[in-house]
């Protein structure tokens, strides 16, 4: 263990015997130098050290260095200041030599020094106090090879060389063949002179954001200058890559750069290249702003030569991203695209490009916002996801796929809050949905939602709880208002019925201000009211759990449609009156089932017993028959309709297929319609298998559950109001994991009546035709996904070694594996597929046809698609990825793309090619890593977007 000597009580003796005065809390004389009376030993090496009260080969010495200017000079109030302010503690591990006539001390294997703020690490430092000096290099071993080279930080600079020179008082030093660290990048000189102000000056300098010693590039100058946290400048330059010095530089240079702790404003240098119908251009440059430590603004533009008269357009991106600590953080991008509205640039040969695509508009916006608040208690939440913008902006300028390829967003901005010490929550939400194809964009502006959470009425009066049956009636209410606004015009339309006002036809409005008026007329909106009553729970014959229910809602409208019969213009008229139009809702019900288990014994090496849960279920439910309701439905204007073309025409008038919604396309929707009394079934059915669990040493779980069958599914029901078709079709719903890869869904739905020529179902079960029951459409789903890395004892899952890092901050570099590059075709990799069907009965035989003497049936399998997915490692530092699949229906291929990327280390190459379709093309970028030289990058590319 190192022994440590303090030398404070020392310190007159160690002062006198370096020559140097002293003075006891500035207030003692400068005393006579004594000679010392012990005589120096030889260390271990053979050098001359102190005497040391022990054999230990460590060495720690800490000195307190007084003034050496400081006397008791009658006319100064305060003392001067001398050259060392603080105590000097340095260690050795073998030996410390002090040469008391030159001033020095010397320091003997790995040696370290601090003062102040400033530490120096080395195999040989030398203290110079009569120059205030330390000088730090390292020592050459019986091979030859230097160790132990000086390591240097100050006030967190850390330098790495191979002899440094430190003044004390200055604060000033000159290191040779030095390398060190600003920001993202590393500096090697050949010498470096460092100043008070911590600036450097460097000479045959490298600057580079490769952490080897021997970088694989670096940017070659014969000057530079470096103010750490903000800057280097330097001289010519030139850029070198693998030894090999390229002509590309320029007659000076500028590098910004940032502390660890601060962000930093400055120029986004641009990307250049060209498309084939826009021209040259330059992407992505602008100016960054760091306004605070909380805001980051990017204003980035884009411009494109054209051709000819022919401007080719240019775009512009604002992007804003903002963060405060424990409270929220978010981004906000606006871009702006404009681009020729034809074509301007053309070939006639022969090429692969892809075809060109007029836009639909040559203007196009896009915005994005993300906010994310911290939840804190009791506090209100305010949340943003907001994607909007013009339908051919993501067509037309995205880069991502998914981006390109969803045909609908949605946005939603939303504050939620709870009030406390009370059940009342309430939350105002703004959504917004758009299909970029075919245009439509509805608007919920706003939509308040208030909540009361569940109430018991007995607290209310006050009973004092004894485990009575009402003492479970509860009652939850939810209030929510919204406005819906869309450019969506739906077309007026009865039964296919002639009609006198509104439109025939749907369309698409355009947003913009001349038809806002228009749009706002077309909004929706309403108030619903909705009390959710609760009966309780109750255990019925030991077994069996009863469940009553009660709901009751009520919707309020400022509006309502009325019909009525034209006799001159034989059609029906829709008028919209303007008044207060409530609705409301009503339904009951019951429920009652249970729980089955049946276990089979088994009682093998492996397998202890199978468990078959089964899950029957009988519900109730009613409502009553609204249609009668002359506030609801209008069952008059169809009629009268009908009598005026004769009588023959109705079948029965008191029929639901006569009633008229009055609220037809109503913000809630309209109001619930014919009687229902209906009783459903459903049975749920799973499986599992009790296996021994081998993985289990502790015998706490000896067992463990295998599911063998996660649900077999069946549900019916029977409406005894209904006039016709009283039985429900059956759904059956299939779903199982077979060795935790491959998932099977299968859903089907069987119909228990006949159908007629058309395909219309009539009131006749098939068991008069000797058929239970007629699948009417079916679905399969299957995925399996190939993942090696589930089991991690697997050759190809073991952890190799790879090549160590290599940093030159902290010294000499390790020895490299030679084996780094060896390609192990055992490898990690991953693969996922998915095949979907779905089948639909195509209904009776057509008629024989005339001309081509063929039946005309639609098909029954109307999906039939086969998708692949997954990932290939090759290298530890290469991977490729995949996306392909094939549509069986259309009989063609799917979205394909193949991904690569390889990790070079302080450079990459990534790339994409996508071999089919309107996007097809490739992109390939190799690129430094860091983002400090981002712009130094070589890309080729070929895709949707270069036309």
């Amino acid at each position: 263990m190192p022994h440590a000597l303090r030398l404070a009580t020392l310190l007159p003796v160690l002062l006198v015997w370096l020559g140097l005065p002293f003075a006891a809390h500035g207030q003692q004389r400068p005393q006579k130098a004594k000679v010392p009376t012990t005589v120096p030993r030889l260390g271990p090496d053979g050098r001359a050290g102190i005497p040391l009260p022990n054999n230990d080969t460590t060495r720690v010495r800490t000195v307190v260095v007084a003034d050496t200017a400081r006397t008791a000079d009658s006319l100064r109030v305060t003392p001067r200041k001398g050259a060392l302010e603080t105590t000097v503690k340095y260690v050795a591990k073998d030996s410390i030599r002090f040469e008391v006539q030159s001033k020095k001390a010397y320091l003997y294997n790995k040696a370290d020094v601090n003062y102040g703020k400033m530490e120096l690490k080395a195999d040989m430092i030398t203290v110079d106090y009569g120059t205030n000096v330390v000088k730090a290099e390292g020592v050459a071993d019986s091979t030859g090879k230097v160790k132990g080279k000086p390591v240097f930080n100050n006030e967190g600079g850390i330098y790495s060389a191979g002899v440094i020179n430190y003044n004390f008082k200055t604060k000033k030093g000159k290191i040779a063949e030095a390398v060190t660290n600003e920001g993202e990048g590393y500096i090697h000189a050949e010498t470096i002179k460092k100043n008070a102000l911590n600036e450097m000056y460097g000479r045959n300098g490298r600057y580079t954001t490769c952490n080897l010693e021997h970088p694989h590039f670096y940017i070659n100058a014969t000057k530079m200058k470096v103010i750490p946290g903000e800057k280097v400048v330097t001289g010519p330059f030139n850029l070198v890559i693998g030894d090999i010095p390229t002509p590309l530089g320029f007659l000076f240079g500028y590098f910004p750069m940032t502390s660890s702790h601060s962000r930093a404003s400055g120029i986004i240098i641009p990307t250049f290249g060209s498309t084939t119908d826009r021209g040259f251009f330059l992407r992505n440059g602008g100016y960054y702003w760091a306004a605070n430590d909380y805001i980051g603004v990017r204003l980035t533009g884009d411009i494109y030569s054209g051709n000819a008269q022919s401007f080719g357009g240019f775009g512009l991106t604002g992007e804003m991203q903002y963060i405060k600590r424990y409270a929220y953080n978010g981004r906000l991008s606006l871009q702006y695209s404009q681009r020729p509205p034809n074509q301007i640039l053309s070939s006639t040969t022969a090429s692969t490009d892809a075809e060109y695509r007029k836009p639909r508009s040559p203007k196009t916006i896009w915005i994005n916002w993300s906010h994310s608040p911290v939840q804190k208690p009791g506090g209100g939440r305010f949340s943003a996801s907001v994607q909007a913008g013009s339908n051919d902006y993501n067509t037309q300028n995205a880069f991502d796929a998914r981006r390109y390829l969803t045909p609908a967003f949605s946005s939603t901005v939303s504050y939620q809050k709870q009030i406390r010490n009370s059940p009342i929550n309430y939350a105002i939400n703004m959504s917004q949905s758009q299909n970029t194809t075919t245009g439509s964009m509805t608007f919920v502006l706003p939509d308040i939602t208030v909540g009361v959470a569940r109430q018991y009425p007995y607290e209310w009066l006050g009973i004092t709880p004894r485990g009575r049956f009402y003492e479970q009636f509860s009652i939850a209410y939810t209030g929510n208002a919204k406005n819906n606004i869309s450019n969506y015009e739906a077309p007026r339309s009865l039964n296919s019925l002639p009609l006198i006002g509104g439109t025939t036809t749907g369309r698409y409005i355009p947003f913009d201000l001349s038809n806002l008026g228009t749009i706002l007329r077309n909004s929706q909106s309403g108030v619903q009211h909705q009390f959710q009553i609760s009966l309780g729970s109750y255990t019925v014959l030991k077994h069996l759990s009863f469940t009553p229910n009660v709901n009751y809602s009520s919707t309020w409208y400022n509006k309502r449609l009325e019909y009525s019969y034209v006799e001159a213009a034989r059609a029906i008229r829709v008028d919209t009156i303007r008044k207060f139009s409530p609705i409301s809702n009503f339904s009951a019900g019951a429920s009652l089932g249970t729980t089955i288990y049946g276990i089979l014994p088994i009682k093998g090496k492996k397998i202890e017993a199978i468990r078959h849960k089964i899950t029957p279920s009988l519900t109730y439910s009613f409502s009553p028959d609204v249609y009668k309701n002359g506030n609801y439905y209008n069952t008059d204007v169809l009629l009268d309709y009908y009598r005026a073309l004769g009588s023959q025409q109705i079948t029965n008038p008191t029929s639901a297929s006569y009633a008229i919604s009055n609220y037809n396309g109503f913000a809630f929707g309209q109001p619930g319609g014919a009687r229902v009394s209906q009783i459903s079934f459903s049975l749920q059915n799973s499986l599992e298998m009790k296996v021994r669990d081998t993985q289990d040493t502790t015998g706490t779980t000896p067992f463990k559950k295998v599911s063998l069958l996660d649900g077999l599914d069946f549900g019916t029901g029977y409406n005894f109001a209904a006039d016709s078709l009283n039985l429900a079709p059956l759904s059956a719903v299939f779903r199982t994991q077979v060795a935790r890869k491959l998932n099977i869904n299968i859903n089907g739905t069987f119909e228990f009546y006949q159908r007629d020529s058309s395909g219309t179902l009539i009131n006749r079960y098939l068991f008069e035709q000797r058929r239970i029951a007629r699948l009417s459409s079916a679905s399969i789903q299957l995925s399996y996904q190939f993942n090696p890395a589930a089991k991690p004892k697997k050759k190809s899952n073991v952890a190799r070694e790879v090549a160590p890092t290599n940093d030159p901050v902290l010294g000499a570099p390790q020895q490299a594996d030679p084996y780094e590059d060896y390609v192990d075709f055992e490898i990690p990799w991953e693969l996922s597929t998915s095949f979907g069907a779905s089948y639909t009965d195509p209904g009776p035989r057509a008629s024989r046809l005339t001309v081509l003497n063929r039946y005309l049936r639609p098909l029954p399998v109307t999906v039939a698609a086969l998708n692949v997915s997954g990932s290939v490692k090759l290298t530890e530092n290469f991977r490729l990825g995949y996306s392909t699949g094939y549509d069986f229906k259309n009989k063609n291929v799917t979205f394909t793309s193949l991904d690569f990327y390889r990790d070079l280390h302080c450079w990459q190459i990534s790339g994409n090619w996508r071999p089919f379709g309107y996007t097809r093309g490739y992109n390939v970028t190799i690129a430094a890593k860091s983002s400090l030289l981002q712009d130094l990058k070589l890309n080729r590319n070929r895709s949707f977007l270069n036309r």
